[in-house]
C-alpha cells in the first residue's frame, strides 16, 4: 500500500512542505509525528505528482495580489514581506517568489514599509542547552494542561514577580521536587526582571509588531468613535464579537517556521525543526518526566476555562438578536466592528 496516498499523509507532507522545510527534514518529521518511514525518491515522487515544486508552477499573480489585499484587511498590515510570504504559503497554500512578494507589499502597503524601516535594532545572540531547558514566562499560563499535553515539564522556568507567577512557581518546584539533577526542586524556578527576561519580552514585542497592534488601533478607533465606555457590557460584547478571532495560532505557525540565520556559531535553522530534533544541533531534549497523579494535583488547583467567550447572559442575548435580526458572525475584523455597535446599539435600546 503507498502510504502517501492516505488523505492525512498527504496533508502532512503538504504542511511541512509550504512550512518551506527541507526534504530531510519532512522524512524525520513524518517518522518521528506519524511513524510513517518512506524514501527520499517516494517522498519526491509524491511531491511531483501533488504539483509541489521549490522552483516553477508559481501561483497567479492575481491570485497572490488578493491574498495580500485579504491579509492587509486585517493584522497582515503589520507583516514584512518574509511574514507575508510565509503567510501566504502556509495558510493560502500560494507558491510565489519572496521578491515579489517584497514587489507587490511595496506597492500595496507602501506606508507600512516606511514605518517598519525607521525601527531598526541590533540583534543579540541567544543561547540554550537543548528544547525545554528554560520557559521565559511574564503571564499566568496554564502549566498543568501544558505540561500534561507535553507529557513533562521543563528543566527550568524564568518570570517576573508579578502575583499570578506564584502559582506557576509553586507547580514548577512541586513538579521538579523527586528529580535528581542540579536544578531540580526550588532551583528549577527563577525570579528576575521583566525588562531583562528578553525572550519572553522580545516574543511580545513581535507579537505586538505583527498582529497585536492592529487590534489595539481597531479598538482606539471604536472607543474614540463613542461605541465602547469600558463598562461590563461594553467588554463582553467585545468578547462576543472579536474572541474568536484574535487568536495567536497562525502567528506562532509563522514564527515557528520562520528561518534564524547564521550568526557566529549560534545554530542556524527553523525552530520548530531545532525544536523537534535537537540532534541535529548536538544537544539533547532538557523535558523531565512527571507522573499523571501530579498533574491531577495540579489541575485541581487551576479553574475550568469557561465555555463562553464573555458572560453568558450577554452572550445568550446576542445570539437571540443575531438569530431575530438575522445577523451572521463575520470572519473578518471590521465585519466584527460593524455586529458589535450593532448588537450594542439593540442592546441598549432595549435597558
Amino acid at each position: 500500500m503507498n502510504v502517501t496516498s492516505d488523505p492525512h499523509v498527504a496533508s502532512a507532507i503538504r504542511e511541512y512542505f509550504d512550512s518551506g522545510h527541507t526534504y530531510e527534514v519532512i522524512l524525520d518529521m513524518l517518522k518521528t509525528n506519524h511513524e510513517i518511514s518512506i524514501s527520499l525518491r517516494t517522498l519526491k515522487t509524491h511531491l511531483k505528482e501533488a504539483g509541489l515544486y521549490r522552483r516553477g508552477n508559481y501561483s497567479p499573480l492575481p491570485e497572490v495580489r488578493r491574498a495580500i489585499l485579504n491579509e492587509l484587511r486585517g493584522p497582515g498590515q503589520l507583516f514584512g514581506y518574509r511574514t507575508m510570504w510565509q503567510v501566504l504559503k502556509q495558510k493560502h497554500k500560494l507558491h510565489v517568489k519572496r521578491s515579489v512578494v517584497m514587489v507587490l507589499l511595496r506597492q500595496l502597503n507602501p506606508q507600512g514599509i516606511v514605518s517598519r524601516t525607521r525601527r531598526r535594532f541590533t540583534r543579540r545572540t541567544y543561547h540554550s542547552m537543548g528544547p525545554n531547558y528554560i520557559w521565559h514566562v511574564s503571564v499566568l499560563i496554564c502549566i498543568n494542561t501544558t505540561v500534561s499535553c507535553i507529557n513533562g515539564c521543563p528543566e527550568r522556568i524564568r518570570a517576573d514577580r508579578g502575583t499570578e507567577n506564584g502559582c506557576v512557581e509553586q507547580m514548577q518546584m512541586f513538579l521538579r521536587r523527586n528529580h535528581t539533577d542540579s536544578f531540580a526542586g526550588e532551583k528549577s524556578f527563577l525570579y528576575r526582571r521583566s525588562m531583562a527576561n528578553q525572550r519572553i519580552e522580545g516574543w511580545w514585542a513581535t507579537l505586538r509588531k505583527q498582529s497585536a497592534q492592529f487590534w489595539m488601533n481597531l479598538f482606539q478607533t471604536i472607543q474614540d468613535d463613542g461605541h465602547f465606555t469600558g463598562d461590563v457590557l461594553d467588554k463582553s460584547l467585545i468578547q462576543f464579537c472579536f474572541l474568536n478571532l484574535i487568536q495567536v495560532k497562525a502567528f506562532v505557525n509563522t514564527c515557528n517556521s520562520h528561518k534564524i540565520r547564521p550568526s557566529g556559531s549560534a545554530a542556524s535553522s527553523r525552530p520548530v525543526v531545532m525544536y523537534s530534533f535537537p540532534e541535529l544541533h548536538s544537544t539533547e531534549d532538557r523535558l523531565k518526566p512527571i507522573s499523571m497523579e501530579e498533574t491531577t494535583v495540579c489541575m485541581e488547583e487551576c479553574s475550568p476555562k469557561c465555555q463562553h467567550p464573555c458572560d453568558e447572559t450577554v452572550f445568550e442575548l446576542c445570539c437571540l438578536l443575531m438569530v431575530e435580526n438575522e445577523w451572521d458572525v463575520s470572519g473578518d475584523p471590521l465585519g466584527a466592528a460593524d455586529l458589535y455597535i450593532k448588537l450594542r446599539e439593540e442592546v441598549l435600546q432595549s435597558i
